[in-house]
């Protein structure tokens, strides 16, 4: 058994702004009297380029450019902090659907990546395999739960080198080591990892939008969930309230439990 850190998460990647093709659209609509803030991140300026378009609110109504302008709007929202502040409050967020961030969770169990699947809606999902990764060194993070109790410590870390050892003595009765079949290894490596346990570290790679994202994190911190999950959880949330500061600005984090939420009465 080899123990390992708690869970770490990193973002990979996140939705870029081509300007191009939205200036472009702009200039055949009539060049509004709107452009995207500079100071927010890309896929800020998309959910208000979206929403913009949806009520076709780029400037105030103005009839020398009917496509940039709505005969309903007499005013609009400056900044890209205020226009994302009524959004939030409005409840619009279908518009948050078109962002995306792109972690990679490292050190979790399939404890966490069995419930993380679960989200389903805006997300996408590329595991470490099983099936062609063989175990012959267990990686598990022991939680602090087990680690408070000595005894139970001990008894989790038995139970661990009990299956890492079967696993290591079937590999021998099979002779696998010796084999050249790639075919029969992947069998038998298939075969070996149902004696794995289901705390055993992995890796995954997860795509969500936004708004998925803002639900993961509102339910996945709560002081009911479960405890690694709530851990990744804390890293998602800090890391989208750092990387989409006008789009997060309604999450704080209750400073007695730890968990995130949203109070649209604060922005």
């Amino acid at each position: 058994m080899r123990e390992i850190d708690t869970p770490r998460v990193y973002l990979v990647a996140k939705t870029t702004l081509v300007s191009e093709g939205l200036n472009a659209y702009l200039k055949d609509i009539g060049n509004p009297d709107w452009q995207t803030d500079p100071n927010v991140a890309d896929g800020e300026n998309l959910i208000e380029a979206a929403g913009r378009m949806c009520y076709r609110s780029w400037q105030p109504w103005d009839p020398a450019k009917p496509e940039a302008s709505n005969p309903n709007v007499g005013r609009v929202r400056r900044g890209n902090d205020r226009y994302l502040a009524n959004v939030l409050k409005s409840g619009h967020g279908s518009v948050l659907e078109h962002v995306n961030a792109t972690f990679i969770f490292r050190n979790v169990s399939r404890v966490f990546t069995h419930e993380l699947v679960r989200h389903r809606a805006g997300m996408a999902y590329s595991q470490e395999s099983l099936r062609y990764v063989r175990l012959d060194d267990l990686p598990v993070w022991i939680p602090d739960s087990a680690k408070s109790n000595p005894e139970a410590e001990k008894k989790f870390r038995e139970v661990v080198d009990f299956l890492e050892n079967t696993q290591k003595e079937l590999a021998d009765i099979f002779g696998i080591a010796d084999m050249d079949d790639f075919a029969s290894k992947k069998m038998l490596t298939s075969m070996f990892r149902r004696l794995a346990p289901i705390g055993i570290g992995t890796t995954i790679m997860v795509t969500g939008n936004l708004r998925a994202w803002r639900h993961i994190i509102s339910m996945r911190t709560s002081v009911h969930a479960e405890e690694e999950i709530r851990l990744v959880g804390d890293q998602i949330a800090r890391i989208c309230k750092k990387e989409f500061p006008n789009v997060f600005q309604d999450m704080f984090q209750d400073e007695q439990t730890g968990a995130w939420g949203f109070d649209h009465a604060k922005v």
